[in-house]
Formats: C-alpha cells, structure tokens, sequence
C-alpha cells in the first residue's frame, strides 16, 4: 500500500464539508447489519503511512523500543484505520465497526479490509459535526460504543470551533447510545482531553464516568482512567508514549435516557 500524502488538519467548518452524506444501505455493507455497532471518530488518524500488515496483531504488545526502530528506518506501522480494522478481526463479540473520517483519502483504503475478508467493519468519509446523527439514528442495530481517539487538537484558539467534540455532537451521541452503551475519549494533549472532558460530563444525567458505576475502575486525582479499556494501542497512542507524552482518557456509559 504506497503512500498517501494527507492533510494533516482539516476545517469541518469548510463549505466542501458542510454537505450530509448520503446514509449507506447498510444491508450491503454488512454482513449482519443488526449486530451492535461501533463508531470510530477520525478513524485515519495517523502521523505516517502504513506499510507493514504483519505487524497488525501485535500492536497491543509492541514494544516502544521496537516502533522507535522501525521510525528510525522509515518504516511505519500500521495506522489509517488499522486500529478499527483490529478490532473488528479479532473482537469475541459479534460488533460492526464503523470508522468515520474527514480525509477522504485515507477513506478510500479498503484494500486491507478485503485482503482480511471482513465482513464486519466499513470506512466512510464524512463530517460528523454534519452528519453524525442521520448516520446512527438510521443504523438497524444498536450504538453500542463511541471512540474519539486523539481527534486534530486545533490549538489556536480562534480554530477551536473546528474541534470535533462539540455540543450538538454530545447531544446526538448521547440520544442514540443504547442503554449500557459507552464512549471513549482519548487525547495526549491535556487541554484537548479536559475540553471534551467538559463537553460530556455536561451530559452527566446520562452519560456517568464508569469509575462511578464500577469501583473496579482505576482513575487518577484527576479522573482519567490509568488503563486502556480497549486493550490496544493506536499508532498516536504508541507514537505520543514514545516521545514521552500522557495520554489522557475517559470513558462514560449510559445509564438512562434523555428527558
């Protein structure tokens, strides 16, 4: 798979963006399309291109030693949905993924999906400020799980009203979330995780932090979880470790309705 030269910020305020997506027949794009779904926010993600799929079970175990190596050779890992596409290969429970992602580019990577054969995951480009909740509200199963790993940090703050995590996207979130269902947040910038931090526990009537619903759960003093739930790590994840940063979680479970 060569290189794809990606924009590695993008502005979902942009007229070319501000158009819904066309909602996928999602009889035709999975195999069971009343499984449990979970949606993946800014799947493509990814500092570098990918090239090695070999390495693809082993990202939760890769050692940091090892990933520096391949960096200092110009060899990439895996990355550009290829977490998402880890998770629908190896998952126990029966789950559909969905990875939605603005870069159109590192949408149109569906050559690993069919090499592996899965029947279980699809990439679709889309904003999801715009299109989010046509998306899921239209999906015949449940929403069972929400991640938004380490979204583009846009630092500036004119350009915040560019980050992903916004309330109209809480709300809709929070709507279509099955009962029981979770989300998890993720960033390895601290004001980015505390800005998402606040944007959902606004919604704590319906959405708790599950260290409140499970004492079983470890956070800091500071409520982030100390451990990753999924049992992987991204390629951001690995890369942010590597250069000695924090990454920064939470993960909140529905626990009733909307009034």
């Amino acid at each position: 798979m060569g290189h794809v030269r990606i924009r590695q910020h993008v502005n979902p305020l942009s007229s070319s963006f501000t158009a819904p997506v066309q909602v996928p027949e999602w009889k035709e794009v999975f195999r069971d399309s009343t499984l449990p779904l979970m949606v993946d926010i800014g799947c493509g993600t990814n500092p570098r291109p990918a090239t090695i799929l070999f390495l693809l079970p082993l990202l939760p175990h890769l050692c940091l030693y090892v990933y520096k190596a391949l960096l200092l050779t110009n060899i990439s890992l895996p990355g550009s949905g290829r977490f998402l596409i880890w998770l629908a290969k190896n998952s126990v429970e029966p789950r559909n993924y969905l990875g939605l992602e603005i870069r159109q580019k590192l949408v149109q990577r569906h050559s690993l999906v069919k090499e592996l054969g899965l029947e279980n995951i699809y990439f679709l480009f889309a904003n999801v400020s715009v299109s989010f909740d046509q998306l899921v509200s239209s999906y015949p199963g449940s929403l069972k799980l929400v991640s938004i790993l380490c979204p583009d940090p846009h630092f500036k703050q004119r350009h915040h009203k560019r980050r992903v995590v916004q309330a109209p996207l809480v709300d809709s979130i929070s709507k279509n979330l099955s009962l029981g269902g979770q989300v998890l947040l993720q960033s390895d910038v601290l004001e980015v995780a505390s800005d998402m931090r606040d944007q959902f526990d606004a919604y704590s009537d319906v959405l708790e932090h599950v260290d409140h619903i499970d004492s079983n759960v470890l956070c800091d003093a500071e409520g982030w979880l100390l451990h990753n739930p999924m049992g992987i790590r991204t390629e951001r994840e690995i890369h942010a470790e590597l250069e000695g940063a924090r990454i920064y979680r939470r993960m909140y479970q529905k626990t009733k309705q909307p009034s």
